[in-house]
């Protein structure tokens, strides 16, 4: 009896070590992966972001402006055949307004919907302090995207909200997403792909090419914590 409770002590300390490794490994890769983006000190001075973006869809060129204040909100607006439409979310509530899609005046987000965005409100992105955070991180391994070999990371938000995290195993840079989310009651997957890096004055390193299926978008400019008016996540009726 006493060498079969040895026996299985040791199989309990084993799987405790087992569950150990994976979570330094993964709080390893997320140390070296804000080193290479330009150090916690650099990032935790960020409380916005202010984006000029110029996205290719079916050969037009459509430009975007996004605005992320941490914890405040987002907005993205976009110009299309002449017409700009927006989307907005706060903390509370979210809004949008497509007038190409025959909308006339902005219409309130589906509470599930913007419950899903809003883990976006935040300047800084998942990784740094996401312990304080509250996400929870799992290694997954290794895997390649486009040829560059990848730790795998699987990041769970406050909101329940699934997010594969793939960074780059030579430069540790965040080079791919693939984010879990509900539409109209279906699961579905949005794969998005971060190229170009590059610093900014600030000191931290953002990716100046993104692609979440809906067509590359190149960042013309990012401004660091520009002064956002207090009605800017208003929805102008």
């Amino acid at each position: 009896m006493k060498q079969l409770k040895i026996s299985i002590l040791a199989i309990a300390m084993l799987f405790v070590g087992a569950i150990t490794t994976i979570a330094q490994t993964a709080d390893e890769i997320v140390q070296k992966h804000v080193t290479a983006m330009g150090g916690m000190d650099a990032w935790k001075k960020v409380n916005s972001l202010t984006m000029t973006a110029v996205m290719s869809a079916n050969g037009a060129e459509i430009p975007i402006n996004m605005t992320i204040v941490t914890g405040k909100g987002l907005k993205v607006d976009y110009t299309f055949s002449g017409m700009t439409g927006w989307s907005i979310i706060t903390d509370k509530e979210g809004w949008v307004f497509t007038p190409f899609a025959g909308q006339t005046k902005p219409e309130a987000m589906p509470e599930e919907s913007v419950k899903q965005s809003q883990d976006q409100l935040d300047a800084q992105g998942p990784l740094i302090d996401y312990q304080a955070k509250g996400i929870k991180l799992t290694f997954l391994g290794k895997d390649e995207v486009e040829g560059s070999e990848c730790f795998k990371l699987k990041a769970v938000y406050k909101s329940g909200k699934e997010e594969t995290i793939y960074i780059d195993a030579t430069n540790y840079y965040h080079i791919r997403s693939v984010t879990k989310i509900k539409a109209e009651g279906k699961e579905m997957e949005v794969t998005s792909n971060m190229g170009n890096f590059q610093k900014l004055p600030e000191g931290i390193v953002y990716p100046m090419s993104m692609d979440n299926g809906n067509g590359p978008m190149t960042i013309k400019t990012v401004v660091v914590n520009k002064q956002i008016p207090e009605d800017f996540f208003k929805p102008k009726m």
